[in-house]
């Protein structure tokens, strides 16, 4: 799949794009149903909620064909490599379960910046790529993203051990609210 010039453009602006149907719904809900499996294992790389819900599986691809295939897949990997005009490798790959009525928050944050400080990357050429699992509706919780924030560059950020099963490094408050006040909030749904 090839992205046009307008998409590209919208990209580098606004710091996001949404691509409706990438995958069809048999490979979605295929891919779903392998989710539940991964959920289901009593693995490490899986994290859970304080009521052991699942929270995160990562690296994924390491350990399940489906996923493995979908880390390497075209449809995915020739639109980033498109966009940055360079070969890509694999930093992260995780599956976040968001379970109805048992999932913690995900507090405001920076995925470079977590990135930056856990793992080192010395630069924000990274992207995040998510497929939807299940229906997206503004009803249920969807990830909410604020345009044009990447141009904000390396935020402060603490490290929150304690608001959920999951560390990460969050923005304040006030953060947050400069950067939506510029940029607004989106929330992809489908």
């Amino acid at each position: 799949m090839k992205l046009t010039e307008q998409q590209i453009e919208f990209f580098n602006r606004e710091g996001w794009l949404f691509l409706p149907e990438l995958f069809t719904p048999e490979e979605v809900a295929f891919l779903a149903r392998e989710a539940e499996r991964i959920y289901d294992a009593n693995r490490p790389e899986v994290w859970r909620e304080k009521s052991g819900a699942p929270r995160t599986a990562f690296a994924a691809h390491l350990y399940n064909e489906a996923f493995g295939v979908l880390g390497a897949h075209p449809r995915m990997i020739d639109p980033i490599e498109q966009i940055f005009g360079e070969k890509l490798y694999m930093h992260q790959f995780k599956i976040n379960a968001k379970a109805a009525f048992t999932g913690d928050v995900w507090q405001w944050h920076q995925d470079y910046g977590t990135w930056k400080r856990d793992d080192g990357m010395l630069e924000p050429r990274a992207m995040n790529i998510a497929i939807f699992l299940d229906e997206v509706m503004a009803i249920n919780g969807p990830l909410m993203l604020v345009p044009r924030s990447q141009h904000a560059g390396d935020l402060k950020a603490s490290h929150d051990l304690e608001t959920t099963s999951y560390p990460l490094w969050t923005l304040d408050e006030e953060t947050v609210t400069r950067l939506v006040n510029e940029g607004g909030i989106v929330a992809p749904t489908g």
